[in-house]
């Protein structure tokens, strides 16, 4: 049995907008009697301007264990993972889909598409890679975003939205443990 290896897919942002992401991990340990610790925090804000869209957070598959036979793992834009084929779904890193958030105005068309209808992972160190594609957006009804404008109106009174992206990882058998990252591009195009 191999090791569970961890996949993360990082994403550009479009509409010449750019935003980095950052991971925080604290270690804490108890004090003895009268030591006093202290640790610095992160705190962050986003500002939402008209006309914007940014990244909220990446797309995480989580760990997986893979096994003689090839398979998937589903990250729907709720957030539930799924696997099809002879692929283990491991605890370790929390499985998320993508978040993304802008400001338009009310009822305003937007046209969103992405940038390859599917995307290559690259193994961390090299020698193995893995396909994603089958990008879902968490509309409402959900629908595949592809290479192809699709357009949708923006509900909310204030005019700013925020929508989270799934994807389906494809697994090849006996596929190599390790880090695999790689990313895929959203443009938004406000009318």
């Amino acid at each position: 049995m191999q090791l569970p290896f961890q996949i993360k897919i990082g994403n550009l942002i479009c509409r010449r907008l750019a935003v980095s992401t950052g991971l925080v991990c604290c270690v804490l340990a108890w004090p003895s009697a009268a030591q006093t610790v202290g640790t610095a925090v992160q705190a962050e804000a986003v500002v939402v301007t008209p006309l914007s869209f940014f990244k909220v957070d990446d797309l995480v598959f989580g760990s997986i264990v893979p096994s003689g036979a090839a398979g998937t793992v589903v990250i729907a834009p709720s957030g539930a993972r799924t696997k099809t084929g002879g692929v283990i779904l491991a605890s370790g890193a929390t499985p998320q889909p993508a978040r993304f958030a802008g400001m338009g105005s009310r009822n305003q068309a937007v046209n969103i598409r992405l940038g390859s209808n599917s995307v290559t992972l690259n193994r961390v160190g090299g020698g193995a890679n893995m396909t994603v594609n089958t990008f879902i957006i968490g509309s409402t009804p959900t629908a595949q975003l592809t290479t192809a404008p699709t357009t949708f109106r923006i509900a909310s009174s204030t005019g700013m939205f925020l929508f989270p992206v799934g994807a389906t990882l494809r697994v090849k058998a006996n596929q190599a443990p390790g880090s695999y990252t790689g990313n895929f591009a959203i443009t938004l195009q406000y009318q």
